[in-house]
């Protein structure tokens, strides 16, 4: 049996003829930027996310970087984020000549350790990333109040958790700022790159809306230096068409994650460390991330058995060669460095069929049992 890591096709069929004439309509009207499509997608993921504004841009990467920049993030200033995450988060940072200042994880939850923040503060100290990782949001009560203590922006990095929750509130309800990613792969994937900032501050936002437009306002007249990121008006109707069934789909990841758990409890025990789900959180599984021993021979093992994984991530950012000047070496944030050892996320989509859950279960279970 072939099992994939993510299956877009019987998605896809199932929308056909939908996003057919979505796109037929952009092409009619021939308005390709900023048109309705993306006007409409920001209000509808602004008001899904229980603040005031969505300002559509080109990607998941530039939402962090617009966002620090609306925030006021300037170069020289530090922004306190994990080292567990994919690279756009300080890679954000960086751009601007800020300084990424990294902090270590809740090994069992794999975000951000709000008791390691305060200790990372310095006067240079701007805003806080909390990555809500794998789809399960960060604990955030914890990070509101130091926020508002040493009066510093709190950006959502929201890139793998649209839909997912924390006492009831919503990404975005809780930060200043909140930056999703529609890249194909995410529960509410477009069909390119394409993402969006969401907001409860109208400063702020309209800041961040001029920032996407060269700076420009209005037309042809720069008071701030900004650049060209702005949603596609194609990619914004095929996000339109798609996102009336994302609770659907995050409901059935949901599903799909409990069937693993309760697979991987009952024939392998304690050799696999099953997700942790927070009980203040609602987890929509953007992945289904394990943590083992012998990860990479396990990977290599599922690979030659057609199962399809990946490893989210092998190398923390705070160990990269890129951020080698900040002076970070191994051992500085053991629990994360551990994570990178022993995180494994197992194939993950809404269409994914038992038979192939039982499939993959049961080959790691043979590669534990030495069979």
């Amino acid at each position: 049996m072939k099992v994939p890591m993510l299956d877009l096709t019987e998605q896809y069929q199932g929308l056909k003829g939908q996003i057919s004439e979505a796109l037929d309509q952009v092409m009619s009207k021939a308005h390709f930027i900023l048109g309705d499509n993306v006007k409409s997608l920001e209000q509808d993921v602004a008001k899904y996310s229980n603040v005031g504004y969505g300002v559509g841009v080109a990607n998941g990467s530039d939402a962090l970087h617009i966002s620090l920049l609306g925030c006021g993030v300037e170069e020289g200033d530090e922004v306190i984020a994990p080292s567990f995450t994919f690279f756009a988060t300080a890679g954000a940072i960086a751009r601007i000549g800020a300084k990424p200042v990294f902090v270590d994880i809740n090994p069992k939850t794999f975000n951000i350790d709000p008791s390691k923040i305060e200790a990372a503060i310095t006067e240079k100290t701007k805003a806080i990333i909390p990555v809500h990782l794998y789809g399960q949001m960060v604990d955030m009560d914890p990070i509101v109040e130091i926020a508002k203590k040493h009066n510093l922006a709190i950006i959502e990095d929201a890139a793998q958790a649209i839909g997912a929750t924390y006492k009831g509130k919503s990404v975005g309800e809780l930060g200043t700022t909140a930056c999703y990613s529609f890249f194909p792969t995410k529960n509410l994937g477009a069909y390119g790159d394409a993402g969006m900032i969401v907001t409860d501050d109208a400063d702020i936002a309209e800041r961040m809306r001029v920032i996407r437009v060269h700076g420009s306002k209005p037309k042809y007249y720069h008071h701030v230096l900004g650049y060209n990121s702005r949603l596609d008006e194609l990619q914004a109707a095929i996000l339109n068409v798609k996102f009336p069934h994302l609770d659907e789909w995050n409901n059935l990841r949901h599903e799909k994650a409990n069937t693993y758990t309760e697979l991987l409890n009952e024939q392998l025990g304690d050799k696999v460390i099953t997700p942790y789900q927070d009980e203040n959180c609602h987890h929509i599984f953007h992945q289904y991330t394990i943590r083992v021993e012998r990860r990479d021979e396990l990977q290599a093992y599922l690979k030659e058995q057609g199962v399809e994984t990946m490893i989210y991530y092998p190398k923390p950012l705070h160990l990269q060669p890129v951020f080698s000047n900040l002076g970070y070496k191994e051992g500085d944030l053991p629990e994360t460095e551990k994570a990178c050892q022993e995180a494994l996320s197992l194939p993950m989509f809404p269409e994914l069929k038992s038979e192939q859950q039982e499939y993959v279960v049961s080959k790691i279970a043979s590669f534990y049992k030495g069979e």
